[in-house]
């Protein structure tokens, strides 16, 4: 089954179904359909690295949340565009509110924000001579891609890190990062046909697998 089916069937289904989505990962079928599952070392280097991961965790929320924003401000006239990331900017906020009181908790600073090899490299990878509404498609493509990721290496730490708090800490950034590539995806078979909707995912999973094969295994990033 297609990943696209299976984020459909879960739109449907409860909070214990959305988590099974999120945690079946193997080398051979990655969370939400990636095709490159995370080299397993990251996990042992993000572990010993706590303050770099965290203040680029606060950073990537910070950015999510800029996203949206951005999206609102270029396709106004969408109103179920502009409904449906609102509240997303907040919710993003939000966790990076909850990612700097974990850090002052522990006595970490910030830090500088830091460039962002993967994110940049996805950029790059959207075609050139778009109209405005195929620019909008590559978009949603892209904030998919970004909160599957994300929710594959979060369900990473929610299941390795040695301190229960930070475990429990990770399962809740897991299963938000779940639904907000459900959200990306569901905005882009509203506004696009089915099978534009699916080959252009194809493309951006080839994408992205060509992405991680070029960077290195940092356990200071997120991505």
């Amino acid at each position: 089954m297609l990943i696209i089916e299976l984020q459909r069937d879960l739109c449907q289904r409860n909070y214990s179904s959305l988590y099974y989505f999120c945690r079946m990962a193997t080398a051979e079928n990655s969370i939400l359909g990636l095709i490159l599952p995370t080299d397993p070392r990251w996990t042992d280097l993000a572990a010993v690295s706590l303050e770099e991961i965290l203040t680029d965790h606060a950073f990537c929320e910070q950015k999510a949340a800029t996203q949206c924003i951005s999206l609102i401000q270029g396709y106004p006239e969408k109103e179920d565009v502009v409904n449906a990331l609102a509240p997303i900017v907040t919710e993003e906020w939000g966790h990076f509110r909850m990612v700097w009181s974990e850090m002052k908790k522990r006595g970490f600073k910030l830090g500088k924000q830091r460039k962002d090899d993967y994110v940049n490299l996805l950029i790059q990878k959207v075609p050139k001579n778009l109209t405005r509404d195929e620019k909008l498609l590559h978009k949603l493509m892209i904030g998919a891609m970004i909160e599957a990721r994300s929710c594959e290496r979060f369900r990473l730490l929610s299941e390795n890190l040695a301190e229960k708090g930070l475990r429990d800490f990770y399962f809740k950034f897991m299963v938000s990062e779940a639904g907000h590539y459900r959200l990306f995806m569901d905005l882009a078979m509203k506004h696009f046909p089915e099978k534009l909707v699916r080959s252009t995912w194809e493309q951006w999973l080839k994408n992205e697998e060509e992405i991680l094969h070029q960077l290195v295994v940092r356990g200071d990033r997120m991505h």
